[in-house]
């Protein structure tokens, strides 16, 4: 009798063992899952829907490419022959005019490198011949330290024309110099002042009878 008692005490311990189990693990453990499922939920639907082509500013659809290809420019490009330092002294620098052809398929022609002074004022023809510059190819025109001509305001026109479209090349101007331990460099980018060079062939003009 004492052994049915006894087996039944266990028993009925077990099954309590069980509930508390269930009551204080499996339970906890179930709501938690629904609430993360119910706060994902929440979130989700808090976020405002977005098309692709407004969501960010760096990644838009465009309908004409921003860049254009060119068959020729005319270029300003700025050289500073001396800058001024200390009491408004002038120091003197070499300039390199610098001219690049980006294309890696067709060549350019550079037809025309004019020097200017600070009053706009031509000093001389740098080219004497238009020089064919191609795929890559690059080509430059220096300016000695000691010629003081230009000023602080000197420049140069550069024209260049190709027989195709192409890639707009690189020109620039190098401003250097190094003297004992001391010593200036920087660089001024062109601007451009017109594009196309293509001869428009001008329609006929009707004649009276």
């Amino acid at each position: 009798m004492s052994n049915r008692v006894s087996e039944e005490q266990a028993e009925k311990i077990t099954k309590q063992i069980k509930l508390l189990i269930f009551m204080f693990v499996i339970v906890p453990i179930v709501v938690l899952v629904f609430f993360i499922e119910f706060r994902f939920r929440t979130l989700q639907s808090n976020i405002p829907h977005q098309t692709p082509s407004l969501r960010d500013e760096a990644r838009m659809e465009i309908d004409v490419m921003p860049w254009h290809p060119v068959d020729g420019q005319r270029l300003y490009v700025p050289a500073y022959s001396h800058v001024y330092h200390q009491k408004a002294e002038p120091y003197l620098l070499t300039v390199t005019l610098n001219i690049r052809n980006t294309d890696a398929d067709d060549e350019i022609v550079v037809t025309s490198v004019r020097f200017f002074d600070t009053a706009g004022k031509e000093l001389r023809s740098m080219l004497k011949k238009p020089l064919r510059l191609g795929p890559l190819a690059a080509t430059e025109f220096v300016i000695e330290r000691e010629d003081q001509s230009g000023g602080s305001g000197a420049s140069f026109i550069v024209e260049w024309k190709a027989g195709t479209q192409v890639n707009q090349p690189l020109v620039e101007t190098v401003m250097i110099d190094t003297r004992g331990q001391q010593g200036i460099s920087f660089i001024a980018s062109a601007v451009v002042l017109s594009e196309g060079t293509s001869e428009r062939v001008e329609p006929a003009k009707a004649t009276e009878r």
